[in-house]
Order: structure tokens, then sequence, then C-alpha cells
């Protein structure tokens, strides 16, 4: 069956790698991002249409609709699926925090994809759709971090929603699960030292960090047949951290 997959951040790392292992289905994605890079016009030049794109900064959350849903995913559309990927970082200790780099953080982390689900769903509704939405949440939500209390506090947020979410609407058939990746070696990762990286990797089963593909693989699951009786879960793809 084909499938019409929203993900957002798809401009590079864990999105991208989202976007190629839906794409691979032989499905198409709906893909979100500030700006179109260079990878994600490879896969439109590999994939056709299939690989569909539109510009859009989440921080405008009063816009989700007019701008992704009435330009870019009208009901004519079917949509099979949603994944909130897209996310920022404000990285300190908490007696550093700073209240508006946290709001502006919040925005995109935990109010967009909140306001795109709600979104999704009546999508969902109206085409009659079995639909399934995932949100990739962090390990930091459930084992703590130095300087990440703040972030993970916004990804600890979208797990209570996402459950909630499931329980809300299972009835018509959508679910809703997260996917807790552990450390991943991306752009957003980049700062930190070889020595900070590999401490973090000890605290591992595997001491590796966690593949990227591995994750992507997993939100595919979750996306099609196969987790047709899974919601309301947090799945763990994290080497062993917990």
């Amino acid at each position: 069956m084909s499938k019409n997959i929203l993900v957002t951040g798809v401009s590079q790392g864990l999105g991208l790698a989202i976007a190629r292992a839906v794409l691979n289905q032989g499905w198409t994605v709906s893909g979100v991002s500030r700006h179109l890079s260079d990878e994600y016009s490879m896969l439109q030049r590999e994939h056709g249409d299939r690989a569909r794109f539109h510009p859009f900064d989440l921080n405008r959350t009063d816009d989700v609709k007019a701008e992704l849903f009435d330009k870019f995913l009208p009901f004519e559309l079917p949509l099979h699926g949603y994944v909130n990927n897209a996310a920022v970082a404000y990285d300190d200790i908490v007696t550093n925090l700073d209240a508006t780099r946290l709001r502006a953080m919040y925005e995109v982390n935990v109010f967009a994809p909140m306001m795109i689900t709600r979104y999704a769903i009546r999508h969902m509704l109206f085409n009659r759709i079995t639909g399934s939405i995932v949100h990739i949440s962090s390990i930091s939500v459930h084992t703590g971090y130095k300087g990440l209390a703040m972030y993970a506090s916004t990804k600890g947020a979208l797990e209570a929603f996402s459950k909630n979410t499931a329980r809300e609407w299972g009835e018509r058939s959508i679910r809703s699960n997260c996917v807790v990746a552990g450390f991943i070696e991306t752009a957003m990762s980049g700062s930190l030292s070889a020595e900070q990286k590999q401490r973090i990797y000890q605290r591992t089963a595997l001491k590796e960090a966690t593949r990227i593909e591995s994750v992507a693989a997993t939100v595919v699951f979750l996306l099609g047949e196969g987790a047709a009786s899974v919601t309301g879960q947090n799945i763990f793809v994290d080497s062993g951290t917990i």
C-alpha cells in the first residue's frame, strides 16, 4: 500500500535518514525543513515526485494550518503518517537558564508538533485513514546528562503528549508512539569533544553511538502495518543506555 508520510527536519541528519528509509519503502515523503538542502535535493532527483518538499520554519506555530496543510497537505492529498523529527537544542546548566531561549526551544520542539498533530489527525479523520504518528524523543528524558535539563524537558513533554494522544484517538485507528533515540552522531552533537562522546558511549551496553539507520528503520516499522497493534509506547533505540 502506498503511503504519504509528513516528516519534519528532513534537510540533514536523522530526518534525512528517515526520509530516505520511507522512500525506500516505496512510499511518498512530504518533507519539511527551513531550507532545501543539497542532500534532500539528491533524494528528489532519485525519487522524483515521491520526495515532496515545503520550506517552513517551525517556530511559526500560528502559520501551521495555512502554510503546511492548506498549501502543502490539503485534504485532497491523503496523509497516512506524521514523523515529528525537527528539533532545536538549548544546552546549558539550570542555573544559567534563559527564559527567552527556553521559550524559543519549546516553540519548535513542543508547540509546533502539537499543532501539526492537531491538523494531521483531522486530516486522517477526514480521509478515514488508519494513521500513525511518531515523535522522536531522547534518552536524556530517562537518564540525566549535564546541561540537557531544558532540552530533555521538551522531549518529556512530547512523550506525555504522545501517550495521551494514543489513548484519545485509538478508537479511530490513529496510533501515536515515541522513538527514544540514544546519542547519535549528528550536527547537533558536533560541538562535543571526542572525550565527551567516549564518556557517553561508555554508559551504553554496546559501547558505541546509536546508529542513525537503526532509528530510521524503527520509525518506518511504526509507520507500517506490522505495528498495527503498537500505540502509546516509548520504543528505545539507544545502544542499551537504559
